[in-house]
Formats: structure tokens, sequence, C-alpha cells
């Protein structure tokens, strides 16, 4: 039985992608990047993916991270020098934290799952940016604790990351914890790293990879009830 509950936030709880989005919008609208189109907003995306996965393979820093995503979209742009890659960033990052919207109905389901198992959150990203997403989206109400890569020191998917997790958790056995994630290489490849049991969040149906051990498959997250 599961008595521990690992989380992840971005495109598992929160909707990243709809944050991301909105962000980018007004990010290009306040410094006259011009339109910001399906096609930039798909592009930034690809970029922004491929810069975290080199983060968490530790190729990649998180401050070179931001300056170095918006760098690339602005020569995607033709719009090399019309603004500074670096304080895109901040603005892209401080925007992210204007949208709020749960992915089915998230905040309920964890409601919950409050009453019978320990909650935690597990995400990577800046930890003010996440602190104030946790805030405003009142999920420090469902959460024990809130566990962030800038404030550990390691990434998702480092085992380093994982055993600071597990020794402030509550007093568990590993078989005893399931982490709850959309990313396969982050979440799933983490709990993996950890010696942990892992549940994909993939509502889009992309296909398993052979090369990370998924012991639970879901494409709506109250499917998590029929495991559980």
């Amino acid at each position: 039985m599961f008595k521990v509950l690992l989380w992840d936030l971005d495109n598992t709880i929160l909707d990243f992608n709809l944050a991301q989005r909105n962000s980018l919008i007004h990010l290009f609208e306040r410094h006259s990047l011009g339109e910001c189109t399906d096609d930039i907003i798909d592009k930034f995306t690809e970029i922004n993916t491929r810069h975290w996965q080199m983060l968490e393979r530790g190729e990649l820093t998180k401050k070179a991270l931001g300056k170095s995503r918006f760098k690339e979209l602005l020569e995607y742009c033709g719009k090399t020098g019309a603004a500074n890659p670096a304080e895109l960033d901040r603005e892209f990052e401080d925007g992210i934290c204007h949208t709020i919207s749960f992915i089915d109905d998230s905040f309920g389901l964890l409601g919950y799952l409050k009453r019978d198992y320990a909650l935690y959150c597990i995400t990577n990203g800046d930890k003010d940016v996440q602190r104030q997403r946790i805030k405003v989206s009142m999920l420090h109400k469902v959460f024990r604790d809130v566990f962030i890569s800038a404030e550990i020191g390691f990434d998702k998917p480092s085992k380093e990351f994982f055993d600071k997790v597990l020794k402030s958790i509550i007093p568990c056995e590993k078989e005893e914890i399931l982490i709850i994630g959309d990313s396969l290489t982050s979440d799933m490849r983490g709990a993996n790293n950890a010696g942990i049991k892992c549940c994909w969040f993939n509502p889009d149906g992309s296909p398993k990879p052979d090369d990370i051990k998924i012991d639970y498959e879901i494409k709506s997250l109250h499917e998590v009830l029929e495991i559980l």
C-alpha cells in the first residue's frame, strides 16, 4: 500500500503550456517583437524542452538556460538584437505566475487524497516562480511540503535530488512511495534512479520508451484512484 505520493507540478497539476503561451504573447507585445504566432509558440516549446533536458543531464545551468533559450528564439524569429535575452527570460518567468489553470480538476483530487495520503510536490524550476505559483494556486494547503530543484541544489532526475526528498518526508519504505508526473526524463527516470515506483501521466498517448521502467500509466489524473 502506498503512503506517500510525490507529485510533479508542471503539466501534471498545473497547465504549464497555457501559462507559457500567455506569458509569451504578452512578452512579444511589451517588446514589440511582432505577432507571437502558434508556430513561434511551438518552436519555443521545442527549444524550452530541449534546454530543460540538457539541464537534467547536467549539460547546462539554470542561469545559462534562461538566456540561451531566448537567444535561440530571437534568432529563429529573425529578431536577434531586438531585445535582451536575459531580460526576456526574467519577464517570461514572472508572467508564468499570472496563469493558474488546473489539469483534470487536480486541486479537487489532491484535496480528496490528502485525507489518506501524505502529499508532496517535487518540481524543477526557479524557486521564486514556483513558490509564487504554489501560493497563488493555494496548493500549499494540500501539500505537506514542496521540493524545488533550485532550493535543493540538484535537479530531477538526479538521485541526489530524491535522496534529499526522501530524508525530508514522513518515515516510510520506498515501496510505499509513488511518483506521479508527465515527464519521462525527469519524473519517470528520476523514480528509476531513486528506486521508487512511478505513474506516468500520459494524456496524449505517447509511445512508452524502452529504456525507462514505468509501473503505471494514466491518461486522466483521476485514474490514479484505481491504482491506489
